[in-house]
């Protein structure tokens, strides 16, 4: 094999072959070789002997690649190969490796669909800001790239929303591992933003104002439904998703049998509660409480209505998540424990979860009442609202 000093210039001026390949060393740098075929095709490699076996590692083809970036690329080839790598067998399996899109595909069937209650937010988010890495293999995500793109999501879309998106990659890549990847995952390492916990509920000078304007809301069915969110505190996809067959009339209790928690959770029904029931009860047959005026499902969204609500009643930076923790709040002040607001809230936790599966619903309903009281007391548009 002739040796000469790789330049521009002394490749270009190489000779084709009349057939085949013609390969040359470079003197300057050691190991690092080019061939030249017959068609004019130039590339660079270098040839070790990789677990007892003579191998050639292609590094790239000129003039794409340069002379400085092909000594460059054979001194990290080399200090690999010394270092037991098979840069051929990592580029083979490379190649044989599933695509971001593909495990994506693989994670959504095999785990979240089957195992999550929360799947379409899986499929929502990952769609939503992932799917430009749908065509990438796996090893090519980098973690400067995902961290990258969790500090731009967190500008751009909120800390909150960033800190779930790294969350899905990370379940993501670790299901990849589970499966039988042999690499690591990227997002390893990478800080969630620290996020504030937020406290907003609904203040004593508010509820006013919030119940005038309620009892004005054109949409009975978002407003009955606001209304029980209030009277419950259980969570907006569990009262969007109330079924009549859930309510016992003789006890005055619902039992939601799919919870966050994964557990049932039985929620006492006040008197206002069971007459929002009834009311609604009267000529349906339909078999949810909040049924959608356009499709065969529940009522899906009150967006438009809150939007409605909050702007009448002049508050600002009010949730409908908050209308849960206005409840708990008003128990809180009216001198509920802990273990009742959780109970009553459906909350979960290793300390108290068995406190919460031997508490009688007696105080908890009591809790419930005297909170209403408050949040309702003097206030004839709430009382007509809630069938008072």
């Amino acid at each position: 094999m002739r040796q000469f000093t790789f330049t521009k210039q002394t490749i270009q001026r190489l000779p084709l072959p009349a057939t085949g390949m013609a390969t040359y060393r470079d003197s300057k740098e050691k190991g690092l070789s080019l061939w030249i075929t017959a068609s004019g095709a130039v590339a660079f490699f270098v040839r070790k002997r990789i677990g007892g076996r003579d191998e050639r590692v292609k590094l790239g083809t000129f003039p794409e690649m340069t002379v400085e970036q092909a000594r460059i690329a054979a001194l990290k080839t080399k200090a690999a190969i010394a270092g037991g790598a098979n840069p051929n067998l990592d580029k083979t399996r490379l190649r044989q490796e599933i695509t971001f899109g593909e495990l994506f595909s693989e994670y959504m069937e095999r785990y979240s669909k089957p195992h999550k209650k929360s799947w379409e937010f899986d499929e929502r988010e990952v769609n939503k800001f992932l799917s430009h890495w749908f065509s990438r293999k796996i090893s090519t995500i980098t973690k400067q790239e995902i961290a990258k793109l969790h500090d731009r999501l967190g500008k751009e879309n909120g800390l909150y929303q960033a800190n779930r998106v790294l969350e899905r990659i990370r379940a993501i890549f670790n299901k990849a591992i589970e499966w039988g990847w042999e690499g690591t995952n990227p997002s390893l390492g990478i800080k969630k933003f620290r996020e504030k916990a937020r406290d907003r509920f609904l203040q004593a000078d508010e509820l006013t104002r919030f119940h005038t304007a309620l009892a004005q809301e054109p949409n009975e069915t978002a407003r009955d439904y606001i209304l029980m969110s209030m009277l419950t505190g259980a969570r907006k996809s569990n009262v969007l998703a109330m079924r009549w067959d859930e309510i016992n009339w003789q006890r005055a209790e619902w039992r939601i049998a799919e919870t966050k928690n994964g557990e049932p959770v039985i929620v006492p029904l006040l008197p206002a509660a069971i007459d929002i029931l009834q009311r609604r009860r009267n000529g349906t047959n339909k078999p949810w409480v909040f049924p959608s005026a356009r499709t065969s499902g529940h009522f899906a969204d009150p967006k438009k209505a809150w939007q409605r609500l909050v702007k009448a009643a002049k508050i600002d930076d009010l949730r409908i998540h908050d209308i849960r923790r206005t409840l708990g709040s008003y128990q809180a002040i009216t001198g509920a424990s802990l273990t009742v607001i959780g109970k009553s809230l459906g909350h979960k936790s290793q300390q108290a979860t068995a406190i919460y599966s031997r508490l009688d619903l007696d105080p908890v309903r009591q809790s419930l009442m005297r909170a209403t009281e408050v949040m309702f007391a003097g206030e004839p548009a709430s009382k007509k609202a809630v069938g008072n």
